[in-house]
């Protein structure tokens, strides 16, 4: 077990994407974990999706009543970043605004080099100028691209991509080490395995099927439904960045008396890759006793078994070893119990229930 060695009482925390379903969560919990803490957020507010569930996360912020700033800018705009750290000096950063999705990148690729590239470069040369006691920020799963071999380890090669967006996540490690080594800089990186949960990404599988079988729709099942996914419920993604946040990589000397880069990236996930088809059965259990769909809902009539998408991988399964030696932890929140609670959150949100 690694000691932290970074407080965060009585600091400034930058949150970037703020208003996302991973930032807004994260936000929530720093307040509850921490007396006197300071955050600032930052987030864009696209309309990839539904913004009012942008705007509902950041009312819930704001309920609070805690020391709490919200900025709406983009992390591609250099002087609005730069003035942010001059103004604020936050002591640890947290970097999760991106553009998200496999798929969209294969139609609006401007979108990711412009926030994943150029956004990340931005907050790395802000840190740079501006001493950080740690950068963390979000990597991905999908950066394991065509690996065969799982479960899938940090130390594994991950040269092959199967998506630009997955490209950019791996270029943000890239740049990450470099300027932990150039300019000393402690970064951790963080490869979320399919993440979800109540108030999340309605673009998700699980968020994207409900919705159309509310509707009446067909859900289309890739891969002939023969995909695993390690689903990671949220608060588990949650507890894993706040953990990470405290403890940031220590600055070293190598045997030939140069810095050692103070960089480290660790999995976030469940260990436990789910088939797709026993998620949907999982998910529509749930969906009925949470009131969203009637009992006698005919599923068989809305399923479509369809081959695999481009950018799409037929497995995720993460290995959280240095995660656990590390840090303690490993997430363990079920899918049956994640969905749940996800279902009864739509149910609420969409006044289905009533």
């Amino acid at each position: 077990m690694l000691k932290y060695n970074v407080t965060l009482e009585g600091k400034t925390v930058l949150v970037t994407g703020a208003a996302g379903f991973i930032g807004a969560n994260l936000v929530k919990r720093l307040f509850a974990d921490v007396q006197t803490i300071k955050v600032v957020g930052i987030d864009s507010i696209t309309d990839y999706y539904d913004v009012n569930i942008k705007y509902e996360r950041l009312s819930e912020i704001e309920a609070l009543g805690r020391d709490w700033t919200f900025v709406k800018g983009n992390i591609a705009d250099k002087v609005l970043i730069d003035e942010l750290f001059e103004q604020y000096h936050p002591a640890v950063v947290v970097n999760l605004a991106a553009q998200a999705g496999v798929r969209y990148s294969i139609t609006n690729p401007g979108a990711y080099v412009e926030s994943n590239l150029i956004g990340f470069y931005n907050i790395l040369e802000a840190c740079r100028h501006h001493e950080v006691e740690h950068l963390v920020y979000a990597s991905s799963s999908s950066v394991y691209g065509s690996n065969k071999k799982v479960p899938y380890s940090t130390d594994d090669k991950v040269d092959n991509p199967v998506s630009l967006y997955a490209a950019t996540k791996k270029s943000n490690e890239l740049m990450a080490h470099a300027y932990s080594k150039l300019y000393d800089i402690p970064s951790t990186g963080l490869r979320f395995f399919t993440v979800y949960g109540p108030a999340g990404r309605p673009d998700m599988a699980y968020f994207g099927f409900t919705n159309k079988l509310r509707e009446g729709k067909t859900i289309q099942i890739f891969n002939y439904g023969n995909c695993k996914r390690d689903f990671t419920y949220v608060d588990d993604i949650v507890e894993g960045v706040v953990r990470v946040m405290q403890h940031a990589p220590e600055r070293q000397t190598g045997e030939d008396g140069l810095p050692v880069p103070p960089y480290k990236v660790y999995n976030i996930g469940n260990s436990n890759p789910e088939n797709l088809l026993d998620f949907v059965t999982i998910l529509q259990e749930e969906l009925i006793a949470a009131g969203v769909l009637p009992a006698d809902y005919d599923f068989e009539a809305h399923k479509e078994l369809v081959p695999m998408q481009p950018g799409d991988v037929p497995v995720t399964y993460a290995d959280t070893t240095p995660l656990e030696e590390d840090f303690g932890f490993r997430p363990n929140t079920s899918l049956r119990e994640g969905l749940r609670r996800f279902a009864q959150w739509y149910a609420n949100y969409y006044g289905t229930n009533k």
